[in-house]
């Protein structure tokens, strides 16, 4: 038995085997592992520098105690045990346990002990942090596997190729396939055939970063399918992928979208019915002028009273122009007018206009133009902006009942593709057109309704509700946007956005005077193809009256028919919507291929102006709207044929 208080370092002549520290007593003072020996009844009793400065026991308390009364309890039973194998003659004994410290802790220490002499030489290393760490990570293991087990989202574990690695019972549960039906198979076994190409290029983003939120569908083992919302990341040469069941969510969004339809389906038929019932009522109301107004001159004409007849017939050209109005008022919401499109000045428009609203409005309320200096033309039908623009001052002198100010504003403005998105019109360059008004406001309900036909917050026989619809409707054939901003006490803004016109704008001469023409006395022949025998009828009898010759057709075969003979044709009349295969534009075009000088003009009363070019017609061409005056028509027909015969002797 060695001398208790000579140190263990002094024993440098003690032989040990390969496996006991070699202490030296250097190597005793300064190392930092716990050094110690022990004797048969388990008492340190010569300890080393580090074994109080990591546990905090003095070699005297040490040696007064048995090393066992300060282990974990739970690593009791596994100490006295190795404690025995040593007393027993195990040559070399590892084990690990925790000891008390004089603070009340307990520290991780790794032993190695050998038997020598009746004694037990042991040396410790202090271990606390890495156990700490890896409880910890047995810790983080165990939660993640009890994700892994119980989450409800479906996890899998897949490789760059996309075949399965591990799955997580939600796939079993949500999906019905099995880990043994799944692994070492690629995801594209199971996902629908209509989404492999969206499942494919998520599994080439994953492979390279995470991968943002994604839908496709996977097919269920019992059949149908289930869409599965995936996120995932990749490691290594693995991808993470986790899936949320959201088919209950797609089915009500699908429910909530029929939904939404129906009721916009709805609102239609509401706004259709509205829109008939109103129609209905302004065109009865017009009909019963006109047939009243009919019926009175002939019973006048029967009796041989002829002085009543101008007043009747004034009624009822009255009456069928206020027709003629509501019509094109319609066909202006439904975007169906026949426009005249021409690049415009919309300051000088807006400037010239200024007097003319001036004295529709009344002088109680002053009108402010401001014209935008430089500002791009607008190829836009004058006449119809025009009527726009006079409409959207009467409404906004109606919202002044006590008076305000009006201002006309225009300026360009160049929307970016956010501010493009926010005005529902393509990104690019604008020019825009806005009648401000200082009146009483609009709701968010009221703006909401503003542009439907017939829709009006004015007291009955104030107001038709077609004002604001046929802005909208010009303004989106035109290939722009309107928009209202408003508050409540603060006034209301309408803005037109028209696109901007990159050509010149030519000056403008004034419209030409219609007087009294000249007869035609060389033969002219013009072609009528009209399937309303009435409009026949008519235009026939203004080229009798002009000493022209006029051939008829009803439909497009038989016009074609007569257009494709040797006959004398100076002039083509057609209508757009025919009978007989062809539309006018189609008729026209095919007798141009014999007939390559050949004057058309276009008479209609509702134009698809994709059939007349949008506004681009081809030289030679013109567009008159139906109904029109008789004076014009006589004009327009005219000015075609001598302006052919002029430029004839021109070449």
């Amino acid at each position: 038995m060695p001398d208790r208080d000579q140190p263990l370092g002094n024993r440098e002549e003690m032989d040990v085997s390969i496996d006991a520290p070699n202490w030296s007593s250097r190597t005793w003072q300064v190392t930092t592992d716990l050094l110690v020996v022990a004797n048969a009844e388990g008492v340190f009793f010569q300890v080393n520098p580090a074994w109080e400065a990591v546990l905090g026991w003095s070699q005297a308390e040490t040696a007064q105690i048995s090393f066992l009364d300060l282990i974990h309890p739970d690593d009791l039973t596994k100490t006295q045990a190795a404690f025995e194998r040593l007393l027993g003659g195990e040559p070399v004994l590892r084990f690990e346990n925790r000891y008390r410290t004089k603070g009340g802790d307990y520290r991780d220490l790794a032993w190695v002990a050998v038997p020598e002499d009746g004694l037990y030489f042991c040396s410790a290393r202090d271990v606390t942090e890495e156990r700490e760490q890896a409880r910890k990570l047995a810790k983080l293991t165990q939660e993640r596997d009890r994700l892994w087990r119980n989450s409800q989202d479906i996890q899998v574990i897949i490789d760059g190729m996309g075949v399965f690695e591990a799955v997580n019972p939600a796939f079993t549960t949500i999906l019905g396939w099995t880990p043994e039906d799944v692994i070492g198979r690629p995801v594209f076994d199971f996902v629908v055939p209509d989404d492999e190409a969206v499942t494919s290029r998520a599994l080439e983003h994953a492979r390279a970063e995470n991968l943002p939120v994604v839908e496709n569908r996977y097919r269920h083992k019992n059949g149908g399918f289930r869409w599965i919302s995936w996120v995932a990341a990749p490691e290594a040469d693995l991808i993470y992928a986790s899936g949320r069941h959201i088919t209950a969510e797609k089915e009500q969004a699908e429910t909530l979208s029929r939904t939404e339809e129906a009721l916009r389906q709805a609102q239609k038929m509401e706004a259709v019915g509205q829109l008939t019932g109103g129609l209905a009522h302004d065109f009865n109301n017009l009909l019963a002028g006109i047939s009243g107004s009919l019926e009175l001159m002939q019973t006048r004409m029967q009796q041989g009273r002829l002085t009543d007849v101008d007043r009747y017939m004034t009624a009822a050209q009255g009456a069928a122009k206020r027709a003629a109005a509501l019509t094109h008022r319609l066909l202006a919401f439904s975007r169906r007018q026949t426009l005249d499109p021409k690049p415009t000045n919309v300051n000088r428009l807006a400037t010239g206009m200024q007097e003319l609203i001036q004295r529709t409005v009344g002088p109680n309320i002053p009108i402010e133009v401001v014209g935008a200096s430089g500002l791009w033309p607008a190829l836009v039908d004058p006449s119809q902006l025009e009527n726009a623009l006079l409409n959207l001052c009467i409404n906004a002198r109606d919202a002044m009942p006590n008076g305000g100010r009006i201002t006309i504003e225009t300026a360009n403005k160049w929307l970016d593709e956010r501010a493009a998105i926010k005005q529902a019109i393509p990104e690019g360059q604008y020019l825009s057109l806005c009648v401000t008004d200082t009146g009483v406001g609009m709701p968010p309900e009221v703006i909401a309704r503003a542009f439907e036909p017939f829709f009006t917050t004015k007291p009955i026989g104030e107001g038709t509700g077609l004002g604001l619809s046929m802005i909208y409707g010009f303004v989106q054939q035109s290939g722009g946007q309107v928009r209202i901003y408003s508050e409540i006490g603060q006034g209301t803004t309408v803005c037109i956005y028209l696109p901007r016109h990159y050509g010149e704008v030519e000056d403008d001469d004034g419209s030409m005077v219609v007087s009294d023409l000249p007869r035609s006395e060389q033969g002219e022949t013009v072609l009528i193809v009209d399937d309303e025998p009435t409009v026949r009828m008519l235009v026939a009898d203004i080229l009798e009256d002009l000493g022209y010759t006029s051939i008829e057709a009803g439909d497009s075969a038989a016009g074609l028919k007569v257009l494709q003979s040797d006959v004398r044709i100076d002039l083509l009349v057609t209508d757009v919507g025919l009978p007989g295969g062809m539309n006018g534009r189609q008729m026209a075009d095919a007798a141009r291929v014999h007939r390559p000088n050949l004057k058309v003009l276009f008479i209609t009363g509702y134009a698809e102006n994709a059939i007349l070019g949008n506004g681009q017609l081809a030289p030679g061409m013109a567009v008159l709207t139906k109904p029109f005056a008789i004076d014009t028509m006589a004009a327009r027909i005219r000015s075609m044929i001598e302006g052919s015969k002029e430029r004839a002797r021109l070449f």
